[in-house]
């Protein structure tokens, strides 16, 4: 067990990087949004099982969202005078209960009942992880390093959408979050062998939160981290029955299209990282306008063809992959002396969105089908990624000159 004391607190981080440490954080992130996404791939299968409609079912989604959004508000204040390190390997021992829960679960309320406990420990992790990076490697790295902790969302999307409808359709929906219970496992074996003591730094406190959400630029970067996580997440969650529905396509047919989009989302943290090196802002704008032009092309081709509708998402997947990564980098450079309370406030806006992208998606769709989820979603998406390129301000990066 890895016991290197790096409680004290730098601008620059530490010297020397502790990879092992940022890869066992990958694997909790890889875990906790697997659990998150599984709903978007079982929404049929887990709606016809407990006797719902798939509209009802997808707030599988916005209750873990609400639950997140709630938690990382106040987890930085509940837990302020905890070991960092303790309390993320509580998160991993959430997230195994959670699945055991939603595995066994009879009816909509108790499986509810299992994602409100993965919402804490997503609310949580989410909302302290960009800060524990920034202890972990040297300020120059961060990026990098980010990349890597994201790289765990884009593996996630590759299992949980194609590979969650596949297999659910062969061993059933309820294994397959037993399956990620066990991964749950694998995350906290890691996490303990790897992660250092890591001493709470800052002021942690809801005052503290309030005093972070005033200055100048946070107000601004987090109303528009929101729109455009809403934009995605009401396309991302009703994508399935969009493939089924409108494209006409096969469930063999949509785990691979949906492996599709989680292997450009992989590829494009890596690609987000280097992006982001070179102009954090150009990054923050051009991607959301790429997904808004992806989003109205699907709504307007409405499925005419399948394979321009699998490289239409496989470029919204590609785009979308320097979202979470460019925004938590954003954090750290907006306010890098609590960067916790930014982290819980960028979280909350994210979360916020995600609940809001599966509720008003939701009533889209009841409306008037996953053709208007997309139309809409897409010209969101739009409107946002101008307002950035207009607006947004963004401080400047450290170099490894500066480190030295």
């Amino acid at each position: 067990m890895n016991t290197t004391n790096t409680s004290t607190p730098s601008a620059a981080g530490p010297i020397a990087p502790a990879w092992g440490a940022v890869i066992s954080m990958t694997l909790g992130v890889f875990g906790l949004v697997t659990a998150e996404f599984l709903p978007a791939s079982l929404l049929t299968p887990m709606a016809n099982d407990l006797g719902i409609n798939e509209a009802l079912a997808g707030q599988a989604v916005s209750a873990t969202a609400i639950v997140a959004m709630i938690t990382c508000l106040l987890i930085a204040t509940l837990t302020r005078r905890f070991d960092r390190r303790h309390v993320l390997l509580g998160f991993s021992i959430l997230l195994i209960i959670s699945n055991i829960l939603v595995a066994i679960a009879p009816n909509l309320s108790f499986l509810l009942m299992g994602r409100v406990l993965l919402g804490i420990a997503l609310g949580g992790f989410w909302t302290m992880a960009a800060a524990v990076v920034m202890r972990l490697v040297p300020e120059y790295l961060v990026p990098r390093a980010l990349s890597i902790l994201f790289s765990g969302v884009s593996i996630a999307t590759v299992f949980a959408a194609p590979l969650g409808s596949f297999l659910g359709d062969m061993i059933g929906w309820r294994n397959i979050f037993l399956l990620t219970g066990v991964l749950g496992v694998v995350v906290l074996i890691a996490q303990f062998a790897t992660l250092p003591r890591l001493a709470p730094v800052g002021h942690a406190s809801l005052r503290t939160l309030f005093d972070v959400m005033m200055r100048p630029r946070m107000r601004f970067g987090l109303v528009l981290t929101m729109l455009i996580f809403t934009g995605h997440f009401a396309m991302f969650t009703y994508v399935r029955p969009f493939l089924e529905n409108v494209t006409g396509v096969a469930i063999s047919g949509v785990s691979g299209i949906l492996l599709g989009f989680g292997i450009a989302n992989f590829l494009g943290t890596y690609l987000a990282g280097a992006l982001i090196e070179r102009n954090l802002k150009r990054t923050l704008s051009i991607m959301p306008i790429i997904m808004g032009f992806a989003g109205l092309s699907l709504a307007t081709f409405q499925g005419s063809s399948t394979i321009g509708d699998s490289i239409l998402i496989a470029i919204w997947g590609m785009a979308f992959a320097a979202m979470p990564v460019g925004w938590s980098t954003w954090i750290t450079r907006t306010v890098p002396d609590e960067a916790e309370s930014g982290g819980g406030l960028l979280v909350a806006a994210i979360q916020l969105a995600i609940a809001l992208g599966a509720a008003v998606g939701g009533a889209i769709y009841t409306a008037s089908g996953a053709l208007g989820v997309f139309g809409l979603s897409g010209c969101l998406l739009l409107v946002a990624g101008a307002v950035v390129l207009l607006g947004l301000r963004t401080a400047p990066q450290a170099s490894a000159q500066n480190e030295a």
